[in-house]
């Protein structure tokens, strides 16, 4: 074609030439560059994150305040009492809002590693470490000005160990409490490794044994209460365990105080150390196995405070399922149950991870906010802070996720808070399960055994691609089933957000 400069060689040679076609060139370069700049940018999908769904707020714990909160409540007046692990329990006015309106004022000093609150009747109600006490403030000027004992049944030696962690009220009016042992091994005053309720009159009822390490305490939608314990002698890995009155639930150190009560029958027979779960369940009938075990390290170390969502809603699509804390992850865990063979089971799930300190107190409020109180003392934390109070809020944005993982005789139904793409949810190789189990025994925790490798036979996509149900041969009874789906997409070709579940199978579906 024709030259776009048509002049004589030596013309264009020319030094002044030369010169002016490179200016040329530098303008229409940065012309070039202008237009593109102002076209609009092409969207860049970028992968989903755990603060896209819920955010943390930080709540501005004033400087010179040791709030290791063990305890929260929400009080009629909208006020937020914080307890700590000090002996202070503090208000904060509008811990709803921006931290920049909130206010700490201490209500109460003086008490004794308080990991419990719950209000009723005007009263707020403190599990110490040595008793249940209940506090009011009588002439309004922001401080507790009576202390009453409810009940001190329980004893104390000064071993560190020895916490009392306190439940709400339940239906009945009643308040549970959970007692460590002494030590990791030993109950060496009344009552270590017990769960009591505190009655509306104040006496206590001998509830559970079997307790060791408990990290918190909540109920669940139907007003059952469930408590943590972590992993140690007895325990192979934390659990989420069912508070059935009359029950023992695994640690037999504490169950020497059967010879001071019949409210719980005869004794149980001790456990055999090196045999299984679900194998000594079977031959000592008082044994409750755990809801859930939290596969160590895999979901947490340290499982801490519970909270449930009962808002209907206000805190996403997670109607009625429960949020296990975990104090050295510093995150909140997500648990689905659901009953099998009259006893609850069911699947863990990662849910945030972020925290400040290690996660300690959980509480959900009615307009769907949950505070999370966190300490690293005693126990080192991912979180990097000695100490932190933060607030968990919904952005109205669903993940996608997998919603529940129920048991069916022939394998898992998996429901997801969205549409599924069916092409790829119906292919076996997106999904990948093994099984695995703890040995039950007198020492220190325990490693994963007796692993198996189900076969997925069949994944059935359902007509409202809302459902998978994975066909299983090879089910295994007292085993952690952990799946991971990382093929899985929804509909428009995200993947899960977090892509593995933990199911603990005591029982088979019938």
């Amino acid at each position: 074609g024709r030259s776009l400069w048509p002049l004589p060689q030596r013309q264009r040679n020319h030094p002044l030439m030369t010169q002016s076609m490179s200016l040329v060139r530098t303008a229409v370069t940065a012309l070039l560059l202008a237009l593109l700049s102002a076209m609009p940018a092409v969207a860049q999908d970028k992968p989903a994150t755990e603060n896209d769904f819920y955010s943390i707020t930080t709540l501005p714990i004033p400087k010179g305040v040791v709030l290791e909160a063990g305890g929260l409540e929400l009080l009629p007046n909208g006020k937020l009492a914080a307890s700590s692990r000090r002996g202070d329990i503090y208000l904060v006015d509008n811990p709803f809002s921006e931290p920049s309106s909130m206010k700490f004022t201490r209500y109460a000093q003086g008490l004794h590693e308080v990991l419990g609150l719950s209000w009723k009747d005007g009263w707020l109600y403190a599990t110490q470490r040595c008793e249940v006490t209940r506090m009011k403030d009588t002439d309004n000027d922001g401080r507790a000005d009576i202390f009453e004992t409810v009940n001190d049944d329980w004893g104390i030696t000064g071993d560190y160990h020895e916490y009392a962690f306190g439940s709400k009220f339940d239906a009945r009016g009643d308040l549970w409490v959970v007692l460590c042992l002494t030590g990791s091994f030993n109950s060496n005053t009344q009552y270590r490794g017990w769960c009591l309720r505190i009655k509306p009159d104040g006496t206590s009822v001998p509830t559970c044994s079997g307790l060791r390490s408990p990290g918190g305490m909540g109920m669940n939608h139907l007003g059952d209460m469930f408590y943590t314990d972590n992993q140690g002698p007895w325990n192979g890995t934390s659990k989420l365990q069912h508070l059935e009155p009359g029950k023992f639930v695994g640690h037999p150190g504490g169950n020497r105080w059967y010879s001071i009560t019949d409210a719980l029958g005869k004794r149980p027979a001790d456990p055999k150390s090196g045999s299984r779960m679900m194998v000594e369940a079977k031959r000592i009938p008082e044994l409750l196995p755990p809801a859930i075990y939290f596969p160590y390290k895999k979901m947490g170390q340290s499982a801490s405070g519970i909270a449930c969502d009962t808002t209907d809603g206000k805190f996403g699509i997670f109607r009625n399922q429960m949020f296990v804390g975990d104090q050295t992850h510093s995150t909140v865990m997500r648990v689905d149950l659901e009953k099998v063979q009259g006893h609850y089971q069911g699947a863990c799930f990662p849910f945030r991870a972020g925290f400040g300190s290690g996660s300690l107190s959980l509480l959900m409020s009615k307009t769907g906010s949950m505070f999370v109180g966190g300490t690293n003392r005693g126990w080192g934390s991912r979180g990097n802070k000695p100490f932190s109070l933060q607030r968990l809020d919904w952005s109205g944005k669903n993940a996608f996720e997998v919603l529940t993982m129920r048991l069916r005789p022939d394998g898992f139904r998996l429901a997801f808070t969205e549409q599924i793409d069916p092409e790829t949810a119906a292919k076996i190789d997106s999904y990948q399960l093994q099984t695995y189990t703890y040995i039950y025994q007198a020492s220190y925790g325990s490693p994963e055994v007796d692993h198996t490798k189900p076969t997925i036979k069949e994944a059935r996509v359902s007509s409202d691609r809302r459902h998978v149900d994975l066909v299983v041969d090879g089910l295994q009874v007292g085993h952690i089933h952990e799946l991971h789906l990382p093929g899985l997409r929804s509909a428009d070709k995200k993947p899960l957000l977090h892509q593995q579940a933990y199911y603990t199978l005591n029982y088979l579906a019938k």
